[in-house]
């Protein structure tokens, strides 16, 4: 039982920023892990977030899922600011896609799909979901590519194909933010354009949602991204309209090392 109002949320609003971040910071063990990040992400919005190995990208993305706090500043997810909510019910509103999910299982992929539901890794037992819920997850299966693959095994699936399946599970529950961590990691060439091509048709049948996606290489943005933020050291270099940020001497500054970024039919590739 919550002994506490301040720690009940009820369903956040359509209205507002999805995120609002002021002058964070991370602390651990008196080393800093992000310094005076401030971002906010709009409705409709897709974002990048770009640097180096360990430039605080997934410190960055754990702390817009709620998952932890800021040592100073502010951060407000869905309206509410963090330290004056239960974190656990508020992140039953986001969409957190970990690519090491960590099924055992051979579950089926509409089954993993609907555990988005439950907020499980494996179905809650004497748990059923409804006809609609059921055929929700169909569609989402369906609009992310899986329709063949509805009734497979999740040892069966290659690498792209959980992913997708992932994306599809943290839809469930009609997010209005949904959060990438590396997503086409490991991944071959042609699995990448496909999951790519999925986030795209993704972006456009839901035009509300807003979505944050972790990489540090620019091959592996689609094309519907609208916003990034470069990250390095902990640091906010640049943040803002994807064309304004991806540019050849900020991408080089980010990188330390002189690259060419170019963009062609709405992809973009960087070369030394």
């Amino acid at each position: 039982m919550r002994q506490n109002h301040e720690m009940v949320i009820s369903r956040p609003s359509d209205s507002g920023p999805v995120l609002n971040v002021a002058d964070a910071a991370i602390v651990r063990d008196g080393r800093h892990l992000l310094q005076s990040i401030s971002l906010i992400v709009e409705r409709g919005e897709h974002w990048a977030l770009i640097g180096p190995n360990g430039a605080g990208k997934t410190t960055l993305l754990s702390l817009l899922g709620a998952v932890t706090h800021p040592t100073r500043g502010t951060v407000e997810v869905l309206g509410r600011r963090l330290g004056r909510v239960d974190v656990r019910e508020l992140r039953s509103y986001l969409g957190h896609i970990n690519p090491r999910h960590p099924l055992e299982s051979p579950l089926q992929v509409r089954d993993v799909v609907l555990t988005g539901l439950t907020n499980t890794t494996e179905m809650v037992p004497r748990w059923a979901p409804t006809p609609e819920q059921e055929e929700r997850a169909d569609r989402l299966i369906d609009l992310l590519g899986m329709k063949a693959r509805r009734e497979a095994r999740w040892p069966t699936l290659s690498q792209g194909e959980r992913g997708r399946a992932l994306i599809a599970r943290a839809l469930m529950p009609e997010p209005r933010l949904l959060l990438l961590d590396e997503p086409a990691t490991g991944l071959d060439l042609a699995a990448r354009e496909i999951l790519l091509t999925s986030l795209d048709t993704l972006r456009g049948e839901h035009p509300s949602l807003a979505t944050v996606l972790v990489t540090h290489h620019l091959e592996e943005l689609p094309a519907s991204t609208t916003h990034a933020l470069l990250l390095r050291d902990g640091h906010n270099l640049y943040s803002g309209p994807v064309d304004d940020v991806l540019t050849t001497d900020r991408v080089s500054e980010c990188f330390d090392h002189p690259v060419r970024i170019a963009r062609r039919n709405g992809r973009w590739s960087a070369h030394a």
